[in-house]
């Protein structure tokens, strides 16, 4: 089986949490703050490899974490930063959101790094908060959450060139021919169920090819696996397309081959083709070349005759796939450095005031759920610091507007706080 698609998760390391320190060195009884801040938590990369060839790995595993970052320490020490992960991938994923479908990123290149989630930052320790006004705070931070989110992922294979044609036409045979590729060959319909790859070697060039599954009439439908096997034909730079020469109409194969690849994707009428009649060793085809030879001119396009199982002609058609691709500009590629992640797409300093029950609320919001995440409610200092954020931010007028008075509870992101006078900052 071909697996060409997935569906994983991925999340960040979390970063590590600050701590509160004093110094307590000799000659320094009094000494100031000297907690550490958190180490950073890991990233998620995605790295494009030609060492696999199809994305089976995530059919058997779903779930990737990256490493937290480490805590920090006394004498201002900052805790290790998490280990990155790096997740291989074929040559050809495209990598999207899991929610809106957005592409993240296309990897076209052996090597090609893409930073798709952030490590959450570490949390500052009690040494960050000091200030004229306060020479011993008593507060640190948790460290923030890493990015996370269910990620699609969609392997296009990436070839110089793609054989297409009706099921039959011959596209094992001649891949078998021009490369060492073994796929399964076999005188019926149908014979190749997957996508095979294959190296031709043209004047110490080489050339990849991809023989793509037979199509049929209702294959932009999803007929036959159509849908699975036409994306393959986007990425492939020029096609051959391979005649059957026992077919008694092989032109208006070629009309409904093109009609499906239309429908599927307009663009890919416009893609370089190169056809081929095949089976020039039977009578019946070389009784319908000139038939095709004089219709392709017509039409415009470059045609050839060949017999895939004697190789008559076969080098010629090398030599001519190889002045075609050097023909064509080059290949854009996206660079390496260029960096996409997981982002949340709403405004992170918006909120919204919910009511739950009769003494019940909840506050959602992107940075006030981080604030309240990263607070650690273990230091009396830190709590009424998230109590001045809340008051910059509008959250708690918004509350006192929306109808909470003492002894009602607010809930932000599963931290609940009893509202009363101490945790309704008002200087």
């Amino acid at each position: 089986m071909f697996f060409d698609k997935a569906r994983i998760h991925v999340s960040a390391g979390t970063g590590g949490k600050g701590i509160v320190a004093f110094r307590r060195e000799k000659f320094m009884p009094r000494g100031g703050p000297a907690g550490g801040n958190g180490g950073r938590g890991g990233h998620v990369y995605m790295v494009a490899t030609t060492d696999l060839n199809t994305l089976v790995t995530f059919h058997k595993q779903i779930h990737f974490l990256a490493e937290r970052g480490g805590n920090g320490g006394g004498s201002d020490k900052t805790g290790a930063m998490g280990e990155d992960l790096r997740i291989p991938v074929p040559v050809g994923t495209i990598v999207r959101d899991g929610e809106s479908g957005e592409v993240l990123a296309d990897l076209l290149r052996d090597g090609q790094e893409v930073l798709i989630a952030k490590g959450g930052r570490g949390g500052r320790g009690n040494a960050a908060f000091k200030s004229s006004r306060n020479n011993a705070p008593r507060v640190a931070e948790n460290g923030e959450a890493g990015r996370a989110g269910w990620l699609e992922l969609e392997m296009k294979i990436v070839a110089d060139v793609g054989i297409v044609g009706v099921p039959n036409a011959g596209k094992s045979t001649l891949l078998s021919v021009i490369s060492a590729a073994k796929p399964k060959i076999a005188d019926y319909p149908f014979t190749t169920v997957e996508p095979s790859l294959g190296v031709a070697e043209v004047n110490h060039q080489q050339i990849v090819v991809t023989d793509i599954p037979g199509l049929l009439e209702g294959a932009h439908e999803g007929v036959g696996l159509g849908l699975d096997f036409l994306r393959h034909v986007e990425r492939s730079r020029v096609l051959i397309h391979l005649l059957n020469g026992a077919s008694p109409d092989p032109l208006g194969d070629f009309a409904a081959i093109n009609q499906e690849m239309t429908l599927f994707n307009p663009k890919l009428i416009h893609k370089l083709q190169l056809v081929v009649l095949n089976k020039m060793d039977l009578p019946e085809a070389q009784a319908l070349w000139p038939t095709v030879e004089k219709a392709m001119a017509e039409a415009g396009r470059m045609a050839m005759a060949i017999s895939a199982v004697t190789g008559e002609n076969v080098a010629a058609l090398l030599y001519r796939l190889q002045e075609m691709l050097e023909a064509l500009p080059a290949v854009d590629v996206v660079t390496p450095d260029e960096m996409v992640e997981i982002t949340p797409g709403l405004d992170e300093k918006a909120f919204s005031v919910h009511q739950l029950d009769v003494d019940f609320w909840e506050v959602r919001g992107i940075a006030i759920e981080r604030y309240a995440l990263m607070t650690n409610w273990d230091y009396y200092e830190a709590a009424m610091r998230f109590q001045r954020i809340m008051k910059a931010m509008g959250i708690t007028e918004a509350l006192r507007e929306a109808g909470v008075t003492d002894g009602h509870t607010v809930q932000i992101a599963g931290v609940e706080l009893v509202w009363g006078y101490e945790n309704a900052y008002d200087e």
